[in-house]
Formats: structure tokens, sequence, C-alpha cells
């Protein structure tokens, strides 16, 4: 086809065999790989190239925003007190913190790219007469597709079958959704919400009717709990100032000093204040652990994601699938006509379709071929799949020019459905379902005359680690819940099984408690062990009552319906056999199965948040230290100990170095985290009291025994060592919550720190433009009592701080 008659062409009103002999194409078979490469390059692949944003207006937001406008403040007052070296060593702290964060967001967006590439959307294709899954992007026009509830539409499609529902809401606004049947056209980016067919492809990539990019699961960028820290840090850090600030002009007015100097002063400290490098790390620490959690079989749709799961104390978990193999095999059957079991399971096999990889259907298949039940010359006329809604599938059979129906579904629902006793049939079941099976009923006949033929067990094993793992989860402080569609009985079999109680809710009771007495359910909601028997829509109400408790939830899941609870939950996991919906409704996706990677995701999440609190605390610490020991030192000797130029210099040396906290080995914590800054700067406050009077203390020495007083600029320089050693080693300190030999910091951190401490003894000991030299004794003498401080007395103190309670 040309690009002007594709263009012109309404395909709405192409009939089928018109358009497969217009394409080319093999309904039966589908199209050879030979084929496929000639339409790939005639055509080019399925998908629209996506807009990149300006990488010069992305660094030119870098000079706006809070940190940036303290940081243009401080320029401007330095050009006001005409302190030009100050003003050019700020300007070129400005500039480093722009470039830095720029490459540090392009670093980040490489990152999520990659992990895109990992969550494209794929297609049930026919290719050389075999149904395969492919990648969307290399679909071509006369290609035939399965698609089915949960998929997004991956190109321009007419259907050759069947009759589906469609949300199109996306690409037109319409919030109801559209029947679709034999011959109507599907459009690129829509969703398919129930029923399944098989589609013909007529239009791919930038040539779809709206032109939409089958990239459909794209990665969420919502605001982060970053913003909101760093907004919290940067307000106790100038509330720190500002009471040092207004201390010192009150004393200053007593005494007599200058006022003016006191302005130089609030430059000083200005600089102090501001955490350049915290929105940086930030964003290094968790695009490190996005990166580290694809290598454990976890894939993030937002950086955000790892953070969340650090403060996550509820997991809702599926039950198959996650705590189960979902693996499911014949167990038994029980035949209600005479005594053939395999007529129970030919009858099953007749209403399930091996082309939807659905596991009962695939069990019923497999059980049929493993007996040798013959289904030659039956042939399925209509097929309609599992739907949660109604719990079964069905179909219309024609053999020797009769047509029946066969219906195969939950025990209740089918015998509701042909009208029969639900008691009698549990009581048959009853062995099973203490076994932990879930049993099937199996009818067939005519529409009105349907009759029950046979009950048939099938076995979902738990996973041989699900125990285990579920035991480390509660060991994490998380409080696990299983979900699961299966009865009662079955329910409660499995939750023993892998270490959970058979604290189990029917969904029915649930359902209405959360009508008529919301806060009751809520309570059941926290206290049950799972729920059984629930519809997916049951799920949202469920997250939505732990988190009325004050829960931070997980929650997992892999249907169409499972998007608007995969949502609300703060940390939405879409399991690896998840439909694109899911994924698209998620913040996690699974590549593993089973409970394994939400361990790790948790594991490592947490250690995500103890870097970066670590690196807060430490700067908490040494703004605290610099601010205090800045306005007590000017107070008692009416001169500055440090300059600006000290200040920012100690910002590149200490703050900046210490990005690689990112790459620490830090230790998950054993209970969910929450950031409670308040309790933080607490803890930092006392913490920088004790380092406050230990500096005077090594300044006292320096004035006194060492004489450095003598001279202005030594002063200024050994002052700047006491506040870098301090600011150094307290890193040593904070980053552990025990004591600081507990565990031993990265490689990268230990030499990094090491090698900075180097340079700088080198800087104070040989000069540098700005600090004078000072004799190398007394940079020894504040390394040692630095180290003795921090390790000694510090840890304890830091150890006794924060035991028991969360830093």
């Amino acid at each position: 086809m040309s690009e002007e008659k594709e263009s012109k062409v309404d395909y709405q009103k192409v009939s089928i065999d018109d358009l497969v002999k217009e394409l080319n194409a093999d309904v039966k078979n589908g199209l050879s790989k030979l084929e496929v490469e000639k339409r790939v390059k005639t055509y080019g692949y399925n998908e629209v190239p996506e807009k990149k944003a300006n990488p010069y207006l992305s660094f030119g937001k870098k000079f706006w925003g809070f940190t940036a406008w303290m940081l243009e403040a401080v320029i401007v007052l330095s050009i006001i007190l005409n302190k030009m070296i100050d003003m050019y060593v700020i300007i070129a702290l400005l500039l480093l913190n722009a470039v830095l964060g720029f490459f540090q967001e392009q670093r980040a967006s490489k990152a999520i790219d990659a992990l895109k590439q990992q969550l494209r959307v794929n297609a049930r294709t026919l290719r050389d007469g075999k149904w395969q899954i492919i990648p969307a992007r290399e679909l071509v026009p006369g290609d035939v597709v399965r698609i089915r509830a949960g998929d997004f539409v991956p190109a321009d499609l007419k259907l050759l079958d069947g009759q589906i529902e469609v949300d199109q809401s996306v690409l037109t606004g319409e919030s109801l959704s559209v029947s679709k049947a034999t011959s109507d056209m599907l459009f690129s980016g829509s969703i398919v919400k129930s029923g399944e067919s098989n589609a013909i492809v007529v239009l791919t990539g930038n040539k779809t009717y709206f032109g939409k990019t089958t990239e459909l699961v794209q990665v969420a960028k919502p605001r982060l709990h970053t913003e909101d820290v760093i907004s919290s840090i940067v307000k106790w850090l100038l509330i720190i100032v500002g009471v040092a600030l207004a201390v010192a002009f009150i004393v200053a007015i007593f005494l007599g000093i200058d006022l003016f100097d006191v302005v130089t002063l609030a430059l000083v400290l200005l600089a102090s204040s501001i955490p350049v490098a915290l929105p940086a790390m930030f964003t290094i620490s968790m695009a490190i652990g996005s990166m580290e959690l694809v290598k454990r079989g976890v894939l993030v749709t937002r950086l955000s994601a790892s953070e969340d799961a650090a403060t996550m104390d509820t997991l809702c978990s599926d039950k198959t699938g996650t705590i189960t193999m979902n693996k499911l095999s014949v167990a038994g059957v029980i035949s209600l006509e005479g005594d053939d079991e395999n007529l129970a399971l030919m009858y099953g096999a007749l209403a399930s379709q091996e082309a939807n990889h659905d596991p009962i259907d695939l069990a019923f298949l497999s059980a049929a071929k493993d007996r040798k039940i013959s289904l030659d010359g039956f042939i399925q006329k209509s097929f309609t799949p599992f739907d949660p809604k109604t719990r079964r599938t069905e179909a219309v059979i024609e053999k020797d020019g009769k047509t029946f129906k066969v219906v195969k579904g939950a025990v209740n629902i089918i015998a509701e459905l042909v009208g029969a006793e639900v008691a009698p049939l549990n009581e048959k079941t009853n062995e099973y379902a203490t076994k932990g099976y879930r049993t099937l009923a199996v009818a067939m006949g005519e529409d009105d005359k349907l009759k029950i033929v046979g009950l048939v067990a099938l076995y979902d094993m738990p996973r041989p680690d699900a125990k285990k793992l579920i035991g480390e989860l509660k060991n994490l402080g998380i409080s696990v819940k299983m979900l699961t569609g299966d009865a009662l009985p079955i329910a409660k079999e499995t939750s023993r099984q892998v270490g959970l109680s058979d604290s189990i809710t029917a969904s029915k009771e649930f359902e209405k408690l959360v009508e008529d007495d919301p806060e009751k359910a809520s309570e059941i909601a926290e206290k049950s062990d799972g729920f059984a028997e629930i519809y997916p829509q049951d799920k949202y109400s469920i997250v939505k009552s732990l988190q009325k408790r004050g829960h931070i939830v997980g929650m997992t899941g892999d249907g169409v319906n499972d998007a608007p609870s995969l949502k609300q939950a703060e940390v939405g996991i879409a399991v690896n056999s998840a439909t694109d919906v899911a994924k698209g409704a998620a913040s996690v996706v699974l590549t593993g199965e089973g409970l394994g990677n939400i361990v790790d995701l948790v594991k490592v999440g947490r250690q995500i948040y103890q870097r970066i609190l670590t690196w807060i605390f430490n700067k908490v610490v040494k703004t605290f230290q610099i601010v205090v020991f800045v306005v007590v030192a000017f107070l008692l000797t009416g001169r500055f100990i440090v300059s600006a130029f000290d200040v920012v210099l100690l910002l590149f040396v200490i703050d900046f170095v210490t990005l690689s906290i990112s790459t620490d080995n830090a230790r998950w914590s054993k209970a969910p985290d929450t950031w409670n800054i308040t309790g933080l700067i607490k803890s930092s406050i006392v913490l920088g009291i004790l380092v406050v009077l230990e500096s005077l203390g090594i300044l006292y020495i320096g004035i006194g025994p060492l004489g450095i007083a003598k001279d202005y600029e030594l002063l200024k320089t050994f002052s700047f060592s006491i506040l870098f050693y301090f600011g150094m080693m307290t890193v040593f300190v904070v980053r552990e919550r025990g004591h600081f030999w507990n565990s031993f910091p990265s490689k990268s951190l230990f030499y990094i720190t090491i090698i900075d401490m180097i340079v700088v003894a080198l800087l104070v000991t040989f000069g540098f433009p700005g600090l004078k030299p000072i004799p190398i004794t007394d940079t020894l003498i504040v390394i040692g009592m630095a180290a003795f401080f921090s390790f000694v007395v510090n840890d304890f103190v830091k150890y006794f701080l924060l035991r028991g309670k969360k830093a």
C-alpha cells in the first residue's frame, strides 16, 4: 500500500476478504519470517518517535528553584558587600550545582529509558503457523494478532471474529466503553475491557489513525517526596540560621559591634545552610537503587517507587502466581454422569482455548491429552473466555450437525446457572477443599437445559519458598495479606501452608461491612490475614480500608480490573504475567515469579532511604556546627573565624564528596521507614551541640597552647580544618544506626573520603588561595582530636540517642 492510498482509505468500510487480499495476508498461518522482514523495510517499525526535552531548556531550569534562588541571593549580597572573591566562588558553586544536577537527571533519564525497553508492550502474533509473543514495535500490516481483556491495542486493527468492549477514552475522550464486532476497526492506544478476538494489523506507527505510539507503558513522573523533604530540611536549616543571626544581632547591639559585620556573618551562614547537593543525592541514590533492582528482577516505572517501598507496612498479595505456582493440574474428578470421569474432562476441555494461555484452560486441555480423550469432530463455534464478573468460561460446540453449550466455572456460579442446589455439591467437594484444591463444575446442554456433568479438582501448589519469604517479610515489619478468588476453605488451607493464620475473611461479608460500617471494615481488613472469594474490584475497597487505618499499602495485581487498586496503593506491583493495563497502573513491575522480588524491593528501598537519611543527618549536624560555632566564636572574639569563601569551599569538599554515600553498604532497617523530619532534626541538634562544644574545645587549644590567635589568617585555616574533619568523620558516625564498627562503608565512600581528607590536609598544610598554611603538627592535632571525639564520644552518644527509635 502506498502512503497516499493509506491516508485515503476508510478501512472501516473495507470488507475482511478485500482487506486480506489487499494486504496479502494469511489469517490461518500468519506471515512468514521472510515476509515480515520485507514489510519492516517497507513500513518501518510500529512506533512513533518520542519527543525529547530540549537539553538547553532543561539546563536553564537548574538556575530556577529554591536552592538556586538562595545561592543567587548570596551572590547579590556578596556584590553589595564588595566580597568579590566570595561572589566568584559562589557563582562557581551555582554552576557546579546546575551541571551536576543536569547530568544526574540525564543519567537517571537513561536509566529509566533502559527500564522502558523492558516494559514495552508485547503482542500475541500468528507467524509461520504458530502463535508467539513478540514486541509490539515489530508488528507489520498483515500480521494476525490476538487481543483480550487488559491489552492495549498495539496498532490499528480490524476484527476478524468475536465481539469485545473497548475503552477509547484516552483517544476520543469518550467515558463509556464501545462495543466492537467482527469487521470493526480498533485504534492504537485504546484498551480492551472485556472479550477477546483475532484481528489483522492494518496500520502501524505514525500512520495509525490517531498517530499514537505503541510505546504505551509510559513511565510515571509524579511529584516526588524529594521536593517535600528538601523543602522541610531547608526550612529547618533556615530556622537554625535565623535564630543564630537573631542572637548575633541582639548581642552585637549590646556589645557595640558594627552591625555591618553581622550582615557579613549572615552571608557566611546563608551559604552554609544551603543543601546544594541534596537533590542530586536523591536522584543518584534512586537511580543507583533502580539499576540494582533491575539485576534482581524488579523494574521500577518511576524513580520514587523504591522510596515508597521503604515505607510500606502492609502487602496485599494475590495467591495465584505469587504465593502459589500458577501451574494447575487435575487432582481429581467427581463424575455426576455415571462412572465416566473422562466425560467431565472432555466437556471442560471443549470449554477451553489454548491460545489464551489461561492456566485453568491449559489444565483441562493437558488432562484431556494425557488421558487420550479425543476432541476430534467437535467444532468450537464460539468461545467466551473467563471474565472476573461472571467467573466462568463457555463455548458453543457443534458435532454431527448438532449444537450444544459447554460451561465451566466456580461451583456456586455454575450451580446457580443451571438451577442446582449448591449445598450437596459443596459436600462432595469438602475433601478436596480441606486439601487446598480448587474445584470447578462442568456443565453442558442447551441454553435452557444445562446440567452439571462433573466436578473437577485442580491444585495449584504453594511455591517452595513462599513460607520462608512470607516469614522474611514479617520480620521486616510487613503484614502480608493473601487475596484469592478461591472458596474460603481452600484459602484457609493455603494460608496455613504458607505460614499465615486461617483468619481469612469472605469477600461478601467484607463488602457488606464496607457499605454498612466502614470503620469496622477497616478494622477487619487490618486484622485479617487474607480475603477469599474476592473479585478484582474488591481489592480497591481492601486497599482503601487499610489506608484509613494509616497503613502504607503494597498491592500485587495482574488483570485489567486490578488497575484501580494498583493505582490506589502506595506501591502498586504488577506481576510478571500482568496485562498491559496493570503494568501501566503499577509503579513496579516484577520480571520474576513469587515473593522474592518483593523482598528485594523492600530491602533495596530501605537501603536507599538509609543512604539519603545519612546524608541529611550529616548535613544538619554540620550546618548546626558551622552556624553555632561561627556565631559563638564571633561573639567571643569579635572576629569571623571562617569566611564565606571557607564555607563555600566546605560545600565543595564535604557536601559533594559525600554524594558517594549513595553507594554505601547501608543496612536496611527491620521496620518500615518514615520521613520523620522533626525527629531527625532533634537528633541532629543534640549531636550538633556536642560537636560544637568539642569544636570550641579544639579552637581553645589552637588559640591558647598553639598560639594561632596571633595571625587572623592562620585562625581561619585552623577553624576550617576543625569544621572539615568533624564534617567528614561525622559521616562514618551517622551512617550506622548502631555503633560505627557494626558495618564497613562501601569501597567508593571509604576511599573517596580518605582521599578527600588527605587532599585537604595538604591544602591546609601547604596553603591554597584563601587558606594560609598551618604547621603540620596543628593539622594532625585537629585530625586526632576530631577522630577521638567522633568515634569514642559522639558514636556512643548517637547510639543511645537513636536506640529504640528512628532517627
